[in-house]
């Protein structure tokens, strides 16, 4: 299960991809929000650097809507690393030299765990639409079940961006006191109208495909154009206006206009780009679920710290002043908050032109941030 740690670079090699089945017997099936209890579930998982003797440098990193369980290091054969390459492997802000670095698909997704492109046992076909609406509460407790089997009694800290922020939180309301640290990066502790509005839009991009098919297309042609132009508009959010400016301004693809509805503007081939490449690596339905997912999630206030009750977790919330997709405004709640209730609460926003995305680009403030929080717990 451990994983090889290249001793010449601060680069992980020879990473494999976990695999946790859990609930193939009435009696440890998954009781989800919506009250189905479902199984069995399967949850890919990659883990980066050792376990301690004591169990106690347990790091649970948790992944964007699309991304997977491979967050740091390369496969063998493989040059592309992990979508969060720059800030997990050794001397890095979440050091595999120190920590033990655990990263698991969520249900519901299409990267090894089990969701609606997986293989439905009662009838030998994808479950399309027959999988069952999940929540991000749903996420959690799969993850729980997937820590249970590692052996880890409590975790270190659990850490994520965006979406992967919003399960970190749902781990403190789902389990206090399960971690010694939680770091929400560019997240919300509830989706505002403007957030679940964008998704809904992607939504019915995917649904008004005429390749979408009720859910039913994996023995046909997909909804590629559908998922093409949710991820186009998703994209757009992920970036600010000053990034955009930086990087397309108005720039022109051929130099000239073509006076017709081709593409003129680099801007326009970019999203195009990031569109048709999604559709290679991504699932519609998952789209779908993660989203509204994302839409039911709500932690706020009593949800996350029930009045009276405290828990002996630190927090550091971290925000981007460009980023207005998740605006600081949502992190300082969630700071207000539980500073209110008295909990050790470290609050960040880093100035960044790079909107959203900049969690995943501004790596030396984070691993600055990080590491000092971090060496401060005082634990390993």
């Amino acid at each position: 299960m451990r994983n090889h740690i290249a001793g010449t670079c601060n680069e992980l090699s020879s990473i494999e991809t976990h695999y946790f089945t859990f609930g193939n017997t009435p009696g440890d099936l998954l009781e989800l929000e919506c009250g189905r209890l479902f199984g069995p579930i399967t949850l890919a998982y990659e883990t980066y650097g050792t376990l301690n003797a004591r169990g106690s440098n347990a790091i649970l990193i948790q992944h964007t809507l699309t991304s997977d369980a491979h967050a740091a290091g390369y496969h063998a054969g493989d040059d592309r690393p992990g979508w969060w390459d720059d800030m997990i492997g050794p001397g890095k802000a979440f050091d595999t030299d120190k920590y033990f670095v655990i990263c698991s698909n969520v249900i519901g997704g299409c990267k090894g765990s089990t969701g609606p492109s997986s293989i439905n046992p009662g009838t030998g076909i994808p479950y399309g639409l027959d999988f069952p609406v999940i929540t991000v509460k749903d996420m959690v407790e799969a993850q729980k079940r997937l820590i249970d089997h590692l052996g880890i009694e409590k975790l270190l800290c659990i850490a994520g961006g965006s979406m992967g922020g919003m399960q970190a939180l749902q781990w403190v309301a789902s389990y206090p006191g399960k971690a010694r640290s939680v770091i929400p990066i560019a997240a919300a502790w509830k989706q505002s109208p403007f957030q679940i509005a964008l998704a809904e839009v992607g939504r019915q991009a995917i649904m008004k495909d005429p390749n979408w098919n009720n859910g039913n297309y994996y023995d046909g042609q997909r909804p590629e154009n559908g998922l093409a132009v949710a991820r186009m508009m998703g994209h757009i959010t992920y970036m600010s206006e000053l990034s955009m400016e930086d990087k397309f301004s108005r720039k022109l693809k051929n130099g000239e206009y073509s006076f017709s509805f081709n593409v003129d503007f680099e801007v326009e081939s970019y999203l195009n780009y990031r569109g048709n490449a999604f559709v290679k690596r991504f699932d519609a339905n998952s789209y779908l679920y993660i989203t509204r997912a994302l839409n039911y999630f709500d932690v706020s206030r009593e949800k996350l710290l029930p009045f009276g009750r405290a828990v002996d977790t630190k927090f550091l919330v971290v925000s981007f002043l460009s980023d207005w997709l998740y605006p600081s405004w949502q992190s300082k709640e969630i700071v207000q908050f539980l500073m209110s209730r008295q909990q050790d609460t470290t609050y960040c926003e880093i100035k960044s032109t790079y909107g959203h995305d900049a969690f995943l680009l501004e790596f030396e403030e984070e691993t600055r941030l990080i590491k000092h929080f971090l060496a401060n717990l005082n634990s390993v």
